[in-house]
């Protein structure tokens, strides 16, 4: 059975099927990087210099998140200003740059390792999904500013002049429950350095 996520792919079956299923999936993917930032805290041997310094990336990729969040109308308004004017996908990078300082506050070399599959499995197929997906729905805009803005690192640390000041606490809890994810990654920092 195909997922909505690939139903205009070419029928695969066995396993490549299964695999690429559980690629596409929104769900574990975000199962998956919830889970990592558990077990990346758990089984840590932190550095009290390296810890900080992790703490405070991490710290720097949950403000992105929460930042971008605040910008979202899914499906319903081209998100094009503020962070997204830096990059399409500003929570992935958020998710990124929070995936990095948990692997330098953890202290030790596996949670490089298992965060870098994670990134080759998962990313690659959600960003070539989401850029398909808001090109259908958004046509010539999403070609405009697709084509001056990057998936994940951005140009430069300005959004330029078209920046937006609409940030919506609201829209961020009502999106992405980001809040939430805020707080649960702050809980597995204290965790960590515990």
């Amino acid at each position: 059975r195909m997922g909505r996520r690939t139903s205009d792919l070419p029928e695969l079956t066995g396993i490549a099927h299964i695999i690429r299923e559980i690629r596409y999936s929104e769900f574990s993917r975000q199962a998956i990087g919830i889970l990592l930032i558990a077990v990346f805290s758990t089984w840590a041997a932190p550095r009290p210099g390296l810890f900080w310094i992790g703490a405070a990336i991490a710290l720097i990729g949950i403000l992105f998140r929460l930042w971008a969040s605040g910008f979202v109308m899914k499906n319903k308004e081209l998100a094009t200003t503020g962070p997204y004017a830096l990059v399409r996908h500003p929570l992935y990078t958020g998710n990124i740059i929070m995936l990095v300082g948990y692997c330098l506050a953890n202290g030790q070399l596996w949670p490089w390792l298992v965060g870098a599959v994670f990134l080759v499995i998962w990313y690659p197929t959600a960003i070539s999904y989401e850029d398909k997906k808001l090109h259908s729905i958004f046509g010539d805009s999403w070609v405009a500013w697709s084509s001056r803005t990057p998936a994940l690192v951005p140009r430069s640390l300005s959004p330029g002049s078209g920046t937006d000041t609409s940030w919506s606490f609201a829209k961020s809890m009502r999106q992405n429950w980001e809040p939430v994810i805020v707080v649960y990654s702050l809980f597995w920092l204290w965790w960590l350095w515990l």
